[in-house]
């Protein structure tokens, strides 16, 4: 019965793992690159989209909104005047609480690779099955909020594990809550060592540019020659 239960999970990740790889030779073949953004739900991914994608010199950006359902936060990011694509895994996915490659991949055709050139996909907020799906992404980043507590890199070691770059979000409310952040900085150190965070408030701004030139710095990546 274990056994079972290892042999269908490890062949529902080999196939998200096909279907992720044919996503990125898509991408690829358009000259664009891929953010997958993730986060606990409320933890401000759209905020700070909102307040770095309108001015992202010289670079073309794109959206792919994920969510279980309603278009509430593609709504948001549309007031920006850039291609957003709403994705949700209800009804048609099963409700499902994260993106998957083969989600992503029935999205591809709405998408306008030819004009954009830095895709965020902003993943369905929560903190455990995001992580365990790659969608064909160049990279991963996570947004962490002051108001989630010091614990989760603990809690959670794999969402954190996986993001080359944590954004450590709200740190204007630090004034108000009962919150060590160099005890969140060193949990995070001990699941991801090296990986690199940014303090930020996308209410305030603080730390928001270091997250546009981040953004930046992921679309002037090289693309493999043939």
């Amino acid at each position: 019965m274990h056994r079972t239960k290892v042999t269908v999970a490890e062949d529902a990740l080999d196939a998200n793992s096909t279907i992720a790889q044919a996503n990125r030779a898509d991408f690829d073949r358009q000259a664009v690159r891929v953010v997958n953004l993730m986060s606990a739900p409320g933890a401000g991914k759209t905020a700070l989209l909102e307040r770095v994608l309108g001015g992202l010199d010289g670079v073309r950006p794109g959206v792919l909104e994920g969510d279980v359902q309603g278009s509430l936060d593609a709504e948001r990011l549309t007031r920006l005047h850039l291609p957003v694509t709403q994705l949700n895994t209800h009804p048609g996915f099963g409700g499902e609480c994260h993106l998957d490659a083969n989600m992503v991949r029935s999205a591809i055709p709405s998408l306008p690779l030819a004009e954009i050139d830095l895709l965020v996909i902003e993943n369905v907020g929560n903190l455990v099955c995001p992580a365990e799906f790659r969608v064909g992404e160049d990279a991963r980043a996570m947004v962490c909020s002051v108001t989630e507590g010091e614990d989760k890199p603990l809690k959670y070691p794999l969402m954190f594990r996986t993001c080359e770059l944590v954004v450590i979000n709200k740190i204007d409310l630090l004034p108000h809550l009962e919150f060590d952040l160099d005890k969140l900085l060193g949990n995070l150190e001990a699941v991801n060592p090296g990986a690199e965070t940014i303090l930020a408030s996308a209410r305030a701004g603080e730390g928001t540019g270091e997250f546009a030139q981040w953004l930046l710095g992921v679309s002037q990546r090289q693309f493999a020659t043939a």
